[in-house]
């Protein structure tokens, strides 16, 4: 590659080497923080599915709260070992992200809409427990497909 003096600076031209980060340093640090911002998720959905099961056994008891509430918490967990499998590079990263990413709206959809119609006598919207249901179901497959790729892309 021809080098050059960088004009404005009167200082030659270095090209990538020059900027503060390297591509590995800048992908590193984004998958640090796709990986802080899924665990505080995580935290929240949990936090949420033990607010539930309170809620459930003691201000609603029969409304269906159990329910919504072990969805939560099971899905919380889902997404601290789902993290932690991209991370080691067990599953393939792009699908494994759209996979944790489903989990936390799949379980937020489901379980909202059982305590908004416990707590208000109303839906989210129409079909939306089933619409989550069904985007948890989706993502579970989508996690046995990242494995899938995952495993052949390693060799």
């Amino acid at each position: 590659m021809h080098r050059t003096r960088n004009a404005a600076y009167g200082q030659p031209y270095r090209g990538f080497e020059s900027l503060p980060l390297r591509h590995s340093q800048f992908t590193r640090r984004r998958t640090a923080v796709t990986a802080t911002i899924l665990i505080a998720l995580a935290g929240l959905i949990g936090a949420a599915g033990i607010a539930l099961a309170a809620a459930g056994a003691h201000a609603a008891p029969g409304a269906g709260l159990d329910g919504a509430a072990y969805m939560l918490l099971f899905h919380a967990a889902a997404v601290l070992g789902g993290t932690a499998l991209v991370q080691q590079g067990a599953l393939w990263r792009p699908l494994g992200l759209v996979v944790l990413a489903a989990w936390i709206i799949g379980a937020t959809l489901f379980s909202g809409d059982i305590a908004l119609r416990a707590f208000a006598g109303h839906r989210l919207f129409p079909y939306a427990a089933p619409s989550g249901g069904m985007i948890l179901i989706a993502a579970w497959l989508g996690l046995a497909a990242a494995a899938v790729v995952g495993a052949a892309s390693r060799g």
